[in-house]
């Protein structure tokens, strides 16, 4: 019996999503090296082993080393922290891992230290403006990969990309323009060093790009993460429909005020994350509440949803079309704004079918 917030898990929508990324990376003959920092959890992983994904992307060293129990070709997409270099090292010893760069010291520093070998990607910046270095940096480019030429252990493979801006998209022709604009910016690099480098390999990734199908020709690798759970800032992308969201949020409500037609829920910051949808018909919307079904969920409950949070509360509109013949103690449940900065608040999942998943 649900008594506290919990994260449910639908594992067939779950799945479902794996397998469909899957035929579209095979479909465009592309590497799919799915970002795992959204579900964090070793047996979601077994789910996309078997359906033949054999490399992945994690955000942390942490959940590298959590991962590198079952798997042994590991790419960390975030700027190396060279403080983590003992752990670096050990990981290296095990596995086949990948560290990214944008800095020629950080190679310096490892070539110091490291004892084993590592893959390396040199960060670029498509367009996003978050990290990594301009597609035309050439002078920070070289720099690194004469950095690189010195330590034989150190083995440059290539370039990687996070085109983040597409979640500014409300479309899908939105996303593929972005998408083509960054990929064109990405090609270049090829052009300039493949004949220096001949398996050299361009990596890019977001959900909303890989979910609609954009064109990835001349691109090696794709590393959407989100989509394994999808959610409502995906839904308002264009990138899933809200029958693709595989995680709700049952929540206790625990006071009603019929007065204002809204109910007090056990569920808030601490549980949500405080990411919120603004600009919605309502205003501002951080989670929409979704018809009950047994143990899972239908269709979102049009016009009720989650009106603001606190740490622990959660405040929820009642239209007027929906009876208020709610009580205290009832359960509801809530599709997140932001699916992985609620898995990783919640640390679990409990299934559909009754079974608790752990994560990192």
């Amino acid at each position: 019996m649900i008594s506290t917030p919990t994260l449910l898990l639908d594992e067939q929508r779950c799945r479902r999503n794996i397998a469909a990324m899957v035929q579209n990376a095979e479909q465009q003959q592309v590497q799919l090296r799915p970002h795992f920092k959204t579900h964090q959890s070793l047996e979601i992983g077994r789910w996309f082993k078997e359906n033949g994904v054999n490399k992945i992307t994690v955000s942390s060293l942490a959940m590298a080393h959590y991962f590198a129990a079952e798997w042994d070709d590991i790419t960390v997409a975030f700027p190396v922290n060279i403080l983590e270099v003992q752990l670096i090292d050990e990981l290296a010893a095990k596995i086949s891992l990948n560290l990214l760069v944008e800095d020629a010291s950080a190679i310096a520093f490892l070539s110091r230290y490291l004892k084993h070998p590592v893959g390396i990607f040199i960060k670029i910046d498509v367009g996003y403006g978050r990290t990594g270095l301009a597609p035309t940096g050439y002078e920070q480019i070289d720099a690194i990969l004469e950095e690189i030429s010195r330590n034989n252990a150190i083995q440059f493979h290539g370039f990687l990309a996070h085109a983040g801006h597409t979640y500014q998209c409300r479309s899908a022709a939105e996303i593929e323009a972005v998408h083509e604009q960054s990929k064109a910016r990405f090609l270049t690099l090829r052009e300039r060093y493949q004949r220096e480098f001949s398996d050299l390999i361009l990596s890019l990734g977001d959900t909303p790009s890989c979910s609609i199908g954009a064109d990835y020709s001349g691109i090696d690798e794709m590393r959407p993460g989100n989509f394994v759970f999808y959610d409502l800032t995906q839904a308002r992308i264009g990138s899933n429909t809200h029958d693709q969201i595989a995680v709700a949020m049952a929540c206790p409500v625990v006071a009603l005020h019929p007065d204002r037609r809204e109910l007090v829920l056990y569920g808030g910051g601490v549980h949500f994350s405080k990411d919120r949808l603004i600009g919605e018909p309502e205003g501002t919307v951080w989670g929409r509440v979704v018809q009950h079904q047994g143990p899972g969920w239908e269709d979102i409950i049009p016009g009720m949803y989650l009106r603001s949070l606190s740490q622990e509360h959660g405040i929820v509109v009642v239209p007027p079309e929906v009876p208020f013949d709610f009580k205290v103690g009832d359960v509801l449940k809530v599709l997140p704004v932001h699916s992985c900065m609620a898995a990783n608040a919640m640390k679990r999942y409990l299934t559909t079918d009754g079974r608790w998943i752990e994560r990192l």
